[in-house]
């Protein structure tokens, strides 16, 4: 019930403008009224707005002051105190709250953008000598990555070689574990930019990583005694060489793709997946098996705590004397801290573990947590320690997947109580089958938003594969996967996991099978950055409130998905080494300059567009819908009133004459009276897209989109006509 305070507010009338008081200032009075009326959920907006404020920072396109954070911080402070004090100000408590979240959230991300730097390769370098530490050893379906921090670079001077690099060994990495010294000879190149505007910025990824560099190794490595000086490896090692060395037995015990994908439900090691069995898990809805979250987390949880629970009832000396319902609760709590360890404590298993780790807590202190505000401090808590991971999809798709379950299930609670009052087996079955439909359900449409945004798909069977698939996963896998860790201290991890493996292989089949019936999954064009803030705005607005107000969402929600149909796709593409291009035809696909694959670049251009790769440009001749004609001088793209030519020589003269825009990517040209973009245009800018319109020519490159930030790459300066014979390394992201 209402306190007496605000029953004004709880009242219909008062919660909703009345036809005799329709207009603005009745609507504003009503909002005020159901604002206040909510006070008590006021504090989950703390998050969003942080998440906002962090958002914001990494929207400029450029590095702002670095007082500038701390400064906003401090003045939103202080208004708020000022506003608690006086009386007169007291309305301004809330929007000076509201500013204070967003300073803080922009003064953090300031602050690991200042915390993380580190030295950065500038140019192609090697082949060279590297001599460092092992920090990680990822297995891959072909090879294995390493990570090391180098202590030395061949022709790199101290200060600027990088804190970290990863290169690719064709073969595994035998004997070597994280912590270990090595010597190699390896390929080396900055991280790459973005393959076109908009797309996946592995460059800034990787600077928060500290990752300075990327490449191959030539040959096999060579391992080395430790520095005398170096010091010894700490915690981090030790977990690390750990993780490495269970992935290792995991594999060698369970071979193949089942093995692949063991190590990713109990180490996170997905690297290893085939790419064929990852993109089917994925188009199928059921990625999220493969990366440890709140399933995998709370079904360990659960086992260890009714298991612990059951032997203890077991000993009626411990059970009648002492509340073994919290030993259990504790010893899941050490499993789950455990199992994060192990994971590498990605930012799923992160917020999976502060969820799980807050409900346990209430078990021992005999106090219920689970609820949005436990939410809202995982959330708070993976923001002050990593706000960078924000941005990322990880961090957006398990909140909003939670956050979705949390209002809906906090709505139907009441009813539910009713559905398994007195139920019997058959009745508790069916409900166990209702529930896992609708927690798909739920969480397909809380990560729509960002599944499009940032993939550019979506899959339309994952409620009747994950309807299957979860049970599997919950009551014959993960029961498995703990047994094999109980195990392996004594070299017994291959009788459990055999059992383990043909549950993997009913859930890969699953996966398969739905991804081959026509149409599983919908490509979808990528959205403007203002329709994904449109839709998590509205979602937020929808999951946070709990009254009819909260109806408002729909109005942003139905902005945000229309905004999809406002995506243009570039009409021409040009990669940022300058070795492809591409133009759009008429039935949407692209044609590339040439038959030789530059497979990570065009899978990129085709997700955004969510189009195909159509055949290569012709030698001479025509293509079929007629835009683009090619002789041996030229090729010539025409869309509409507008003409873009492709030099196929030296002299641009008869290309300048009938084109509006030159482009050229592998030489330099001079100016011939029209725009040209060059090898000088993309050595500078990156990757450019282009739109033709009656109106004149939009070009946006890759810098234009980025800006001027600490993690973006300064060309170095060098000979720019070999500029474009530089391939990228892929980011394997």
């Amino acid at each position: 019930m209402p306190s007496s305070g605000v029953r004004a507010w709880d009242e219909p009338a008062a919660l909703a403008p009345t036809r005799r008081r329709l207009g603005p200032l009745a609507l504003a009075e009503w909002l005020a009224n159901n604002f206040l009326a909510e006070r008590a959920r006021w504090s989950l907006w703390l998050p969003v707005f942080m998440g906002a404020g962090i958002g914001i920072y990494f929207w400029l396109r450029f590095e702002p002051p670095l007082w500038l954070g701390p400064a906003a911080l401090t003045v939103t402070v202080a208004a708020v105190v000022a506003a608690a004090k006086h009386p007169r100000f007291l309305n301004l408590i809330a929007p000076a709250a509201i500013a204070t979240a967003l300073a803080l959230g922009f003064a953090l991300a300031q602050f690991q953008t200042w915390l993380v730097a580190a030295p950065v390769l500038e140019y192609r370098l090697g082949p060279v000598a590297v001599e460092g530490r092992i920090v990680s050893i990822d297995p891959l379906p072909e090879g294995t990555r390493l990570v090391v921090a180098p202590r030395y670079i061949e022709r790199l001077a101290p200060d600027a070689t990088p804190a970290r690099v990863r290169v690719r060994l064709r073969g595994d990495a035998e004997g070597m574990l994280p912590g270990d010294w090595l010597r190699l000879r390896a390929i080396l190149m900055p991280p790459p930019a973005p393959a076109m505007p908009g797309a996946y910025d592995f460059e800034r990824r990787a600077y928060f990583d500290r990752l300075g560099a990327v490449g191959f190794a030539l040959g096999v490595p060579q391992a080395i005694p430790a520095p005398v000086d170096a010091q010894p490896s700490r915690w981090r090692g030790l977990i690390a060489a750990t993780r490495t060395n269970v992935t290792s037995r995991l594999r060698a015990a369970l071979p193949g793709r089942d093995g692949a994908i063991a190590s990713a439900i109990i180490t996170g090691a997905t690297h290893a997946i085939p790419p064929e069995d990852a993109g089917a898990f994925r188009d199928a809805g059921l990625a999220h098996i493969l990366v440890i979250a709140g399933l995998h987390m709370g079904m360990l949880a659960g086992i260890v705590f009714f298991a612990v629970r059951a032997m203890l009832a077991l000993i009626p000396a411990l059970a009648l004397r002492y509340s073994i319902k919290k030993w259990a609760a504790f010893a899941a709590l050490l499993a789950s801290f455990c199992y994060l360890l192990l994971s590498d404590a990605t930012v799923s298993s992160r917020r999976a573990f502060v969820m799980v780790a807050l409900m346990l807590l209430g078990i021992m202190l005999d106090r219920v947590t689970f609820s949005a505000r436990t939410l809202a401090y995982a959330a708070v808590g993976i923001m002050v320690l990593a706000p960078d991971a924000a941005t990322g999809p990880s961090f957006q798709m398990s909140f909003a997947a939670v956050c979705g379950l949390v209002a809906c299930y906090e709505a139907l609670r009441p009813r539910m109580a009713q559905w398994h009052a007195g139920a019997g087996f058959a009745r508790r079955a069916g409900l166990y089958l209702c529930g896992i439909a609708l927690t798909t359900v739920i969480t397909t449409l809380a990560t729509m938003p960002f599944t499009i945004y940032h993939f550019n798909r979506f899959p339309i069977y994952s409620i009747a594969a994950n309807i299957v698939a979860v049970p599997i996963t919950g009551f014959w896998i993960m029961p498995w996967a703990i047994l094999s860790m109980l195990a392996m201290p004594f070299g017994l991890e291959s009788w459990p996991l055999q059992p383990m493996g043909w549950g993997i292989e009913a859930v890969a089949r699953i996966a398969h099978g739905v991804t081959g019936i026509p149409g599983a999954v919908l490509h979808v064009p990528s959205m403007p950055a203002v329709g994904l803030a449109l839709l998590a705005a509205g979602g937020l607005w929808l999951c946070i409130w709990t009254r009819r107000w909260r109806a408002l969402a729909l109005a942003p929600l139905a902005a945000g998905y229309a905004s999809i149909f406002l995506a243009v796709p570039p009409d021409i593409l040009v990669s940022g080494n300058g070795n492809l291009v591409a133009v759009r035809a008429a039935d949407g696909s692209y044609l590339p300059s040439s038959a030789r694959r530059d497979a990570w670049t065009e899978d990129i251009w085709t997700q955004r567009a969510a189009a195909t790769l159509g055949p290569a440009w012709p030698r001479s001749g025509v293509s079929s819908d007629g835009r683009l004609s090619c002789d041996a001088t030229a090729c010539l793209y025409r869309l509409g009133n507008r003409t873009v030519a492709f030099p196929r020589g030296k002299e641009e003269g008869a290309a300048c004459g009938q084109a509006d825009l030159v482009i050229d990517p592998a030489s330099p040209r001079s100016d011939c009276g029209v725009p040209v973009i060059d090898v000088v245009a993309v050595w500078r800018n990156g990757g450019h897209e282009i739109r033709l319109t009656p109106d004149g020519i939009a070009v946006e490159t890759v810098a234009d989109w980025r800006g001027r930030r600490p993690w973006t790459h300064e060309p170095a300066p060098a000979d720019v006509s070999s500029a474009a014979t530089i391939l990228p390394i892929s980011p394997e992201p």
